[in-house]
């Protein structure tokens, strides 16, 4: 696949293309830069919090909304998880038509400006994408930098990852002695492969829950406020 004329041919297409805003092409150039990155898979996994990043997205309406209207206007297929624990899957839509064999044409180049935008602890990271199955997690190139994210070092690179992200220090110290108490192994046993990724996955899970919360008190409160008489009757007064 030739990444440079699908780029073409999807900035034509923009151009042409009123119902577009800037939001729907940041979020596109996003995704196309996780499909290089993955090496023009036909399908591949992504983690919306990642996304949301590199696209410069802060509200995650706004995100839900364009992936839908790009799925809809058949820029790419969205197959969205409901699972907090697994990403939702992208088949980005072949823009241009040609005779060549849609052979995967990687570029490394282009992965750089990819990997550029997922900074950790001031290392340039790459991106492990599974081909089924789970989402994005963070790992980095060199083999004994991978060895030494599998557990933290200390609970202060934690709760300084949880505020990087956007999270409090106590949720970073829950999430520290959560799995200090359990010896950084996973609930099967097996030890902690990269407890950034585990982390990511523990704010989303947070996140998802909070926003129950939240829906669930608005919707008792509103209920309670129905049950709740504001006028003042007199039933002295004759009918």
């Amino acid at each position: 696949m030739n990444y440079i004329k699908q780029l073409n041919a999807a900035f034509e297409k923009f151009y042409f293309d009123d119902r577009l805003n800037p939001t729907h092409i940041s979020l596109y150039m996003a995704l196309f830069q996780e499909w290089n990155s993955s090496r023009f898979m036909n399908e591949f996994y992504v983690n919306r919090r990642e996304l949301m990043r590199v696209a410069k997205i802060g509200s995650k309406s706004t995100y839900h909304r364009c992936i839908v209207d790009l799925d809809a206007w058949q820029y790419l297929s969205y197959f969205p998880s409901n699972n907090p624990y697994k990403g939702s899957k992208i088949k980005m839509a072949i823009i241009w038509t040609s005779d060549e064999p849609l052979t995967g044409q990687h570029n490394p180049i282009l992965e750089q400006v990819a990997e550029q935008y997922h900074p950790m602890s001031g290392q340039v990271v790459d991106l492990h994408r599974p081909t089924s199955g789970q989402a994005l997690v963070s790992t980095i190139n060199n083999t004994k930098q991978v060895n030494n994210i599998k557990q933290p070092k200390g609970w202060q690179a934690v709760i300084d990852f949880f505020i990087e992200k956007g999270f409090n220090a106590d949720e970073g110290k829950k999430f520290f002695e959560h799995y200090a108490d359990r010896e950084w192994k996973t609930s099967d046993g097996k030890p902690i492969r990269d407890w950034r990724s585990l982390a990511t996955n523990w704010m989303d899970r947070t996140e998802f829950f909070n926003e129950e919360n939240k829906s669930n008190k608005k919707q008792a409160s509103q209920i309670k406020d129905n049950l709740l008489t504001t006028k003042n009757k007199d039933y002295g007064q004759p009918l």
